[in-house]
């Protein structure tokens, strides 16, 4: 269960994170925060790979699956920050957190047994969703509920690739490392874009504190998940880190005052409780 207790730190993590997105995102860009949030994630973690990383565990195959990682990482974030760019939290955060969908359908493509009542939580992680995103009203996510829904797409399978992928590199080779090596990946994209997009810029001085916090936030998140790949039933952590869209979606009907009606309360409940009936 220590994968599991991971994954809910996780979210924990990433919950308080999209709340601050959702401020920064409405503030100014998407790519110079994520940008920040990247780097500043990626300086905490070089003392650690420098003491502690086992370098000569990485293979080829472990770096490059970690630079994969990195990749989808980034993609996840672009989703993540344009989901929640264009919102509201209510709609973008369950399509978000069921990645872990995906996870069900690789395991059946891959020719391993699939149980009848683990498809039932399929079926309900997707009806909890299609009952948030019907009873969401137009207006509410910026004029275009049909963007907000495939960025969050976008944002959800990144995620769902990333901790697959990280994870298959912490088994190859070294945690640390991997970790490291994702990040590294990730925020250099991350520039590459920003560099192609208007070229770099970065957040006012103002909103320095609030990325800082997103950045450590990030950081463990993203460092706890991938660590989980060294205990038992490592996919525990990837589905449990998914509740974080439910700790999102509370802290803005807490915070940002967003309107939950009982049927969308209805969907988020159905949603996230078929998803963590799938980690059992």
């Amino acid at each position: 269960m220590g994968s599991l207790v991971f994954g809910l730190i996780a979210a924990l993590c990433w919950g308080i994170h999209d709340i601050c997105v959702r401020y920064v995102s409405q503030q100014g860009g998407i790519l110079p925060a994520l940008a920040t949030v990247l780097i500043i994630g990626t300086v905490i973690m070089i003392p650690p790979a420098i003491l502690t990383g086992d370098w000569a565990d990485m293979s080829l195959l472990a770096c490059g699956l970690a630079g994969a990682s990195g990749i989808a990482f980034t993609l996840a974030y672009v989703g993540l920050y344009k989901a929640f760019e264009i919102g509201p939290v209510r709609l973008v955060a369950p399509i978000i957190g069921a990645y872990p969908v995906l996870s069900v359908g690789w395991a059946a493509a891959s020719g391993q047994a699939v149980a009848p009542d683990q498809w039932l939580a399929v079926g309900a992680v997707i009806a909890g969703v299609a009952i948030v995103g019907l009873l969401t009203d137009e207006a509410a996510s910026g004029g275009s509920k049909r963007k907000a829904i495939l960025w969050a797409l976008l944002g959800g399978g990144a995620f769902a690739a990333t901790f697959a992928l990280g994870q298959a590199a912490a088994h190859a080779g070294s945690e640390v490392p991997a970790i490291f090596v994702t990040r590294i990946v990730a925020v250099v994209l991350a520039l590459t874009l920003l560099a192609g997009t208007g070229g770099i810029r970065w957040p006012a001085p103002s909103a320095l504190p609030l990325l800082a916090l997103m950045g450590v936030l990030d950081c463990l998140a993203l460092g706890i998940v991938i660590a989980a790949a060294s205990m038992a039933r490592p996919e525990f952590a990837s589905v449990a880190a998914s509740t974080f869209g439910m700790i999102t979606v509370i802290l803005a009907w807490a915070i940002l005052r967003e309107r939950m009606t009982p049927g969308q309360w209805a969907g988020v409940l159905v949603t996230f409780s078929a998803i963590g009936y799938l980690a059992l």
